[in-house]
């Protein structure tokens, strides 16, 4: 029978010189071509990196809702309001001395967590854009509208360095083919696709087992694809302090881009491994 990569366990290595570092870096270190992946916390792991080493710093936290993360449970993810907020905020300090001139820093959150934490990002970067990103499926709560959209707050470190817009497909109709929309006098500006907003409506949840890779919930592909593709270059350098199940690394590997990343959960280090090993397998290059 074939081993699954997605689970296959490394052999860690112990110690790291590798160029992100400040020294070398002595931890759970698991090692590709392209990047390192560590068992850390997220905060000791920013502070470990060496200053403007990043060219792009994507924040996925825990939301601080009590969700079960791994064999640590739950408790990682219920911290008093006032705690959360200043480990967020010291988290947002250090990235942004971690990040280069020019580079970007996304922060991915619920609009909670996000409208709070905003005032910390003011102080060290530029804000960008505000990007709404619909995922439905959520529930009513009390005396609340129907929460639809997670946040995805873009900022930089002065004027950007790289900066790429995107585009997507047209809308088209699920029964007749049909484009949804009349373009008129501008259709052959959108002959090849329209240019993405900051709204995006066209992002599915991974939250089926035949789609995850963990039991929590994990991050569509298509948001740090789409961040890579705004923000990336062939050859920098992606940090991810939050891994959890490896998706922005694994875009990154995909862009040409290198990687350093944590996670708290020995168990995802090992995911994240597999997926690396697994997808540079399929593409040869293993």
């Amino acid at each position: 029978m074939q081993k699954d990569n997605r689970t296959a366990q490394a052999a860690p290595l112990n110690q790291s010189r590798r160029g992100w570092w400040q020294r070398t870096y002595k931890g759970t270190i698991y090692r590709h071509a392209q990047g390192e992946i560590v068992h850390d916390d997220a905060l000791h792991f920013l502070e470990s990196l060496r200053e403007a080493c990043a060219d792009i710093v994507f924040l996925d936290p825990p939301f601080n809702l009590g969700k079960r993360y791994g064999k640590n449970g739950s408790r990682h993810d219920r911290k008093k309001e006032d705690e959360y907020l200043e480990y967020m905020e010291n988290v947002i300090a250090r990235s942004a001395i971690v990040l280069k001139e020019g580079g970007a820093l996304y922060l991915y959150h619920i609009p909670k967590w996000a409208i709070r934490l905003s005032p910390f990002l003011e102080q060290h970067l530029d804000f960008r854009h505000w990007i709404a990103i619909s995922m439905k499926n959520g529930f009513v709560r009390g005396d609340y509208l129907y929460p639809a959209h997670y946040a995805l707050l873009y900022y930089t470190k002065d004027k950007p360095a790289a900066f790429n817009r995107p585009k997507v497909p047209k809308p088209i109709c699920a029964r007749c083919k049909k484009e949804l929309r009349d373009y008129g006098g501008y259709k052959k500006y959108v002959a090849d696709g329209i240019n993405l907003s900051d709204v995006w409506d066209d992002v599915s949840p991974v939250r089926h087992r035949k789609t995850k890779t963990r039991i929590a919930n994990e991050l569509p592909l298509v948001i740090p694809e789409r961040v890579i593709t705004i923000s990336g270059c062939s050859g920098g350098l992606v940090v991810d302090p939050f891994a959890g199940s490896g998706t922005t690394i694994l875009a990154a590997v995909a862009a040409g881009m290198k990687f350093v990343a944590a996670d708290f959960e020995t168990e995802y280090c090992e995911l994240m491994y597999g997926r690396i090993s697994e997808y540079l397998s399929r593409k040869g290059n293993h």
